[in-house]
């Protein structure tokens, strides 16, 4: 019997100690109480991953990182890009940034690497920089010269189709029989056939765009270099990343290697949002 009476008067003893608390917690002025709240809610805010993807690619590149990445508790956002210009494109993502509270991890893959660095320049609340195969300019850089900076990319003028378009634009595609060979050598020829399908056009005169002041001069950045990257010369990330003082991962990938290897792009852009506390 006295085995049984020692848990019943535990339980007195917390139902006691639970109205103490409460009464303790009634006398708090609300202040106070709002005060205490917001420091732990603060601890507990994790930044907004914003993922910008690059030319001949749509949002849908980031499908299978962003589930990860929701899985995982991050508020994910995916604006488009509208590929038409470093200037213009910068400048629509820099105003979608203003629109989100709190701390930013900004993520670029390939051309939208050239589009972060610009964008994320005096917004205070991009925390971290992560680069995905991707171009890192420093001011005046353009993506033409970055690119043939060092032998290996197979984007030449004969891989893609130039189509006119609207208001005196020339969009550029890559041919959808060199797609896969170009950007997702590790991936099926039917899922590369897909993205070839689908893909979104670069406006040509993108590539001769200069980048302005850079980001990565203020902002800690991060970059994954996917080492059987026919698109971007693994050596031309390198030198970018040293240049801009990045933390690197190197992967067996190719261009696309958010869609080929998800797990890891998703862990080198959390181990980017564990460092904006």
């Amino acid at each position: 019997m006295e085995s049984l009476r020692k848990p019943r008067r535990r339980g007195v003893r917390a139902v006691l100690l639970g109205a103490a608390l409460l009464a303790t917690a009634a006398l708090v002025p609300a202040t106070a109480a709002s005060a205490v709240t917001t420091i732990v809610g603060n601890s507990a805010v994790k930044p907004t991953i914003v993922l910008v993807h690059g030319a001949w690619a749509d949002g849908s590149s980031w499908a299978r990182v962003v589930s990860r990445l929701q899985h995982d508790g991050y508020t994910v956002d995916v604006p488009p890009n509208p590929l038409r210009g470093s200037a213009s494109d910068s400048s629509y993502l820099a105003s979608y940034l203003s629109t989100i509270s709190g701390p930013i991890v900004l993520v670029g893959h390939s051309y939208g690497g050239f589009v972060i660095t610009n964008a994320a320049t005096g917004n205070a609340n991009v925390k971290a920089l992560v680069y995905v195969d991707a171009f890192i300019p420093a001011q005046g850089d353009t993506l033409n010269a970055l690119t043939g900076q060092f032998p290996g990319s197979q984007i030449t003028p004969d891989a893609l189709n130039f189509v006119p378009s609207a208001g005196g634009v020339v969009d550029a595609y890559v041919n959808p029989e060199q797609f896969r060979s170009i950007l997702a050598n590790d991936l099926s020829p039917a899922q590369a056939a897909q993205l070839a399908a689908t893909q979104r056009p670069l406006a040509a005169s993108a590539l001769t765009e200069t980048s302005g002041k850079p980001a990565w001069s203020s902002i800690r950045s991060w970059d994954v270099v996917g080492t059987v990257d026919h698109a971007i010369p693994p050596a031309a990330q390198e030198f970018m990343a040293e240049r801009a003082g990045a933390t690197v991962t190197k992967i067996d990938a190719s261009h696309l290697s958010m869609i080929s290897h998800p797990d890891k792009i998703r862990d080198v852009i959390e181990d980017a949002a564990h460092h904006t506390a």
